[in-house]
């Protein structure tokens, strides 16, 4: 099988290094931080000045791959069609360009014009956050020039049909994000892209500042309703077979907050088509097993202690009551060494089988409860630590109270 891979980077040389001899045709990040913004909020990210970027990119290319700088914020806050705000996307291309980037991603369409038109030697990534799932949709976005289109995973992932058509039909690249968690067809889809947009970007009026509710929600229906932990949106190293079966040969790996051991991890197994342990380890932003959190519990630790103090905003919120919020990561094993077996252990090996029924069949039309494939796949995989469960759904509870009764703002 040939397929290659667009592998988040997280700025440590050693990544590239250990990654040179698997199919990587490309590494992705940005600034923690810029005009345009991106898909994760600044807390979130590496905090990299242009100079130690800059000569990570000189280093990808030295390895002979390319570097893909992201553009891909959902919403610009119409800026884009403002003078000041092309002149502020000028400097930044050019700046993008000057330090040897080989391709950009967007999810705005007239970026993708202004790219094309302005800087032909960049080629254009269509980000998924455009939610491309629909041919119509493919073909307006290949007819105005994009290289490659990565597909809406929360809509198409499971869709074989849709995946077959849309293959058949385009000359583009087409690219399937795998190890994504988020739940498919999510009704938080676009307000958590708009905070994540917003909470990366340079001088926005919130100054970088979120609590991110939709991620927040999101785990809570995960807790609650373990099943939501297995209709998301990953696809298993696997059934990639399937995949490149079709004539999809690209593919993306997330996250760029990962240590570098467990970010090789993933893409050995994703090359190797098989991961033995636990599912969470390749699909969720952190690494719940043992074995994985040996090695980088120090740099997990120091990025969720940034984090907490990215929300003391002593003049903005009411700093005690950001207490739950650190006892839930504490619970969620990203601060305190786990002793014994992870709080949430998803078997992939038991969840051999599971991409049988898409194969012909997919879920838009679908009632889950009538179905229940996913159930009964989450009953025999999913293993979690009531104890771990209960204390998270409380604290859960108590954040979601403060949000939308504003008990937390001064």
């Amino acid at each position: 099988m040939h397929f290659s891979f667009s592998v988040a980077t997280n700025f440590d040389s050693k990544l590239v290094d250990q990654l040179k001899s698997f199919p990587v045709a490309e590494f992705y990040g940005k600034l923690p931080s810029d005009y345009v913004g991106g898909g994760r909020s600044s807390y979130m990210l590496n905090q990299i000045s242009r100079r130690k970027l800059a000569d990570h990119v000189a280093y990808v290319r030295k390895a002979d791959i390319g570097f893909n700088y992201l553009l891909n914020a959902a919403c610009l806050d119409n800026k884009e069609i403002t003078t000041r705000g092309q002149k502020e996307i000028h400097r930044l291309l050019d700046w993008i360009t000057k330090i040897g980037t080989t391709a950009v991603t967007v999810s705005n369409p007239l970026l993708l014009r202004l790219i094309k038109q302005q800087y032909p030697h960049l080629k254009v990534r269509i980000s998924v956050f455009a939610g491309v799932d629909h041919l119509r949709k493919a073909k307006y976005w290949e007819e105005q020039g994009a290289d490659i289109i990565c597909l809406d995973s929360q809509t198409v992932n499971r869709e074989f049909r849709t995946l077959k058509t849309l293959r058949k039909s385009l000359t583009c690249g087409l690219e399937l994000l795998v190890n994504n968690s988020c739940l498919q067809s999510c009704s938080l889809r676009e307000p958590h892209m708009n905070l994540l947009a917003h909470s990366s970007q340079r001088g926005h009026s919130s100054g970088g500042f979120v609590i991110d509710h939709c991620i927040m929600e999101c785990s809570r229906m995960k807790l609650e309703e373990p099943v939501n932990m297995i209709r998301a949106d990953w696809i298993r190293p696997e059934d990639l077979k399937h995949y490149v079966e079709m004539g999809f040969d690209r593919f993306k790996i997330v996250e760029r907050n990962l240590p570098t051991e467990m970010m090789v991890s993933r893409v050995r197994a994703y090359t190797e088509g098989r991961y033995e342990g636990n599912l969470l380890d390749i699909v969720q932003p952190y690494g719940q097993s043992k074995a994985s959190q040996s090695d980088s519990h120090k740099g997990l630790r120091k990025k969720m202690l940034r984090s907490l103090l990215f929300l003391f905003r002593p003049f903005r919120v009411k700093v005690w009551r950001l207490l739950p919020f650190q006892e839930l990561a504490k619970e969620r094993g990203m601060l305190q060494e786990l002793n014994g077996p992870p709080p949430i252990f998803i078997d992939n090996r038991k969840l051999d089988g599971f991409i049988d029924r898409f194969l012909t069949k997919g879920c838009r039309d679908v009632v889950c409860e009538e179905c229940r494939h996913c159930h009964n796949f989450a009953d025999r995989a999913i293993t979690i630590n009531s104890a771990h469960q209960q204390k998270c759904a409380g604290l859960h509870k108590q954040i979601e109270t403060d949000l939308r009764t504003s008990k937390l703002w001064l």
